[in-house]
């Protein structure tokens, strides 16, 4: 086994997370959790063989082994590795992780989190989930980018560069700029991965956000207008009717809250 699928939509349950020592009663160990996934962090050189594939584990490795699987370790003396035994729910979208690879330059953080999930499982047991968790999202983007199925760069970085700059004026050279591409180019590259143009995504995200902001919020509908970049109202009104089906006001009286609560 070279790779594994792994859902990164719920933060896991960590059964134990601590500082593993082996290879000194024993030079070999071969086990198998039947419930956990298996997340270290390895300080060693060592031979690791996972449902019979073989891996040589070095310093700064880390392995990610899904529930069932043996696996047989072989120790050149003794051997110490961060670890945490996991229950992973099967929410959101599958990912495609190498069982082991190199941390690179996200060593120093993975070692960070890993030391302080251990640090926390006595007390705060709530924080070494979310210190794993976020170990386990930075693991699942260690492949380079050209291993890894997802967006052009040029997209994912005009799609960061919009949702950072919402309340502010957006044209499309600008974002193409920022995205390090001409304009035709990021026009032919967002439709080819979007299936939209990048004029028609920055509305659609304007108008999500302003549908959010009024119905979660207590900010002014001029406030949300001018933080969703569309301040003038009557403009930002006709675009509440056309996108969202209903008026800013109407938007936020379907949030259930009552309309004296909400200055306008």
């Amino acid at each position: 086994m070279r790779e594994t699928l792994i859902h990164l939509g719920e933060p896991p349950v960590v059964a134990n997370a601590g500082v593993g020592v082996h290879g000194v009663a024993s030079r070999t160990d071969v086990f198998r959790l039947p419930e956990l996934w298996q997340l270290h962090l390895y300080q060693y050189e060592a031979e690791l063989t996972v449902d019979g594939t073989p891996h040589l584990i070095r310093p700064g490795r880390v392995g990610l082994v899904p529930p069932g699987t043996t696996v047989r370790y072989r120790y050149q003396g003794r051997s110490e590795h961060l670890y945490a035994h996991l229950r992973i729910a099967p929410a959101g979208a599958p990912r495609t992780v190498p069982v082991l690879q190199d941390a690179g330059a996200e060593l120093p953080m993975l070692t960070g989190l890993l030391l302080q999930a251990v640090a926390s499982a006595p007390g705060e047991p709530e924080r070494t989930r979310a210190e794993i968790w976020t170990a386990l999202w930075r693991i699942a983007h260690l492949a380079p980018a050209a291993e890894r199925p997802g967006p052009h760069p040029a997209v994912t970085a005009a799609v960061a560069y919009v949702e950072a700059n919402l309340a502010a004026p957006l044209t499309v050279p600008a974002v193409a700029r920022a995205a390090g591409v001409s304009h035709n180019h990021l026009t032919r590259l967002f439709r080819a991965t979007t299936g939209t143009t990048v004029v028609a995504y920055i509305r659609r995200r304007r108008l999500d956000r302003a549908r959010h902001l009024l119905r979660a919020s207590t900010l002014s509908i001029p406030a949300v207008a001018a933080s969703v970049g569309i301040p003038d109202l009557q403009a930002f009104n006709k675009a509440c009717r056309r996108e969202l089906g209903g008026s800013p006001r109407a938007l936020r009286g379907e949030s259930g809250t009552a309309p004296e609560s909400l200055p306008v």
